[in-house]
């Protein structure tokens, strides 16, 4: 396994900045896997848009942000340090462009799902604009933990493929219910796809991170 620092690509808004979207990538890709997607979320380039990169290369290639020994239950050795790690250059990127947690939405599919969930839930962790989870689920670390009670409200989109092999379509209901009955505004949808991003998830992402940053 090799690593290196977690790094992101950053594409400028056409103004000043109505907020920030950071969007995170699946297993065995890149940061400028998601670059189409913030096109369809952010067409006008309000936002300023972070892509960060995972700093694990592992078989049969390209970044991982943890090692998958059980889908749901991400390594601990792996995903504790990778996590500390991204929310600590988050969190200074973000400060360094002057933009707030509540002006931050963010998002990811697959693993990068997972890590938006853990960066948006973690104990200690600042409460976003609003989180976007294509495909994920909401993680179960010895060592890491979630906490609720401070999040009512904040908006949530939740799309999941029916079809999904990967990630099992029960991980997004169960991550619906869970939020749900926190108190955040969870908006959930399912459609008729494998382990990928539907178009009407994509309109319901947008309209709720319209909802989010005004």
């Amino acid at each position: 396994m090799e690593r290196s620092p977690v790094t992101s690509i950053v594409r400028e808004p056409e103004g000043a900045p109505a907020g920030a979207i950071v969007l995170t990538h699946g297993r065995g890709a890149d940061a400028d896997d998601l670059e189409p997607l913030l096109g369809l979320l952010d067409p006008d380039r309000r936002l300023l848009g972070v892509f960060p990169r995972g700093p694990l290369v592992l078989p049969p290639g390209g970044r991982h942000w943890y090692i998958v020994r059980q889908v749901g239950f991400p390594d601990a050795g792996t995903f504790l340090p990778t996590f500390a790690e991204l929310a600590r250059h988050l969190d200074s990127l973000l400060a360094e462009r002057e933009t707030s947690p509540d002006r931050t939405v963010l998002a990811g599919f697959s693993q990068g799902a997972v890590m938006s969930y853990a960066l948006a839930l973690g104990a200690g962790r600042p409460k976003p604009a609003a989180v976007l989870a294509f495909s994920g689920f909401i993680p179960s670390v010895e060592g890491f933990d979630v906490a609720l009670a401070e999040l009512g409200g904040l908006p949530v989109s939740i799309s999941h493929g029916a079809l999904d092999p990967v990630i099992d379509v029960g991980f997004g209901r169960a991550a619906r219910d869970r939020l749900s009955a926190a108190g955040l505004r969870v908006r959930y949808r399912e459609d008729p796809v494998g382990h990928a991003i539907a178009p009407a998830a994509i309109a319901q992402a947008r309209a709720v991170l319209e909802e989010a940053l005004g």
